[in-house]
C-alpha cells in the first residue's frame, strides 16, 4: 500500500479572485513532497486556459493520518492559503440496547 505525503491542489479563479473552483488534474496525490513539486508545472500546463488565474500548491499530508483526512480547506488570497484537515465530526452511539427474545418478536 502506498502512503500519501502530499496532495496537489489546483484552483482556477476569475481575474478578481472573487470566483474560484478546484480544477481536476490527472495525478493529485504523491508519495513524496518532491514528486508533487516536480509534477506541479506539468499540472499547471494541463489546466492552462481553464480559468483566467490558476494557482497550484502542494499540501503536506502526515502519512500516519492519511486515512483520517477528509477535507481540503482553501482560500485564494493571491498565493493560495490551503491545508488538508480532519473535520471535527463526532459520532454518537447509544450503548444501551434492549435485548429481544425470539418469543416476543412479531
Amino acid at each position: 500500500m502506498e502512503h500519501i505525503a502530499a496532495v496537489l491542489l489546483v484552483i482556477g479563479c476569475s481575474n478578481t479572485m472573487t470566483e474560484c473552483r478546484e480544477l481536476p488534474v490527472s495525478v493529485s496525490v504523491f508519495e513524496t513532497a518532491q514528486e508533487c513539486t516536480a509534477a506541479r508545472p506539468f499540472a499547471l500546463h494541463d489546466v492552462q486556459g481553464q480559468a483566467p488565474r490558476i494557482i497550484a500548491k502542494c499540501l503536506s499530508v502526515d502519512p500516519a493520518l492519511e486515512d483520517d483526512y477528509d477535507r481540503i480547506v482553501w482560500n485564494p488570497d493571491g498565493t493560495l492559503d490551503a491545508s488538508v484537515e480532519i473535520s471535527d465530526l463526532e459520532v454518537a452511539s447509544n450503548g444501551a440496547r434492549p435485548e429481544k427474545d425470539s418469543l416476543s418478536q412479531q
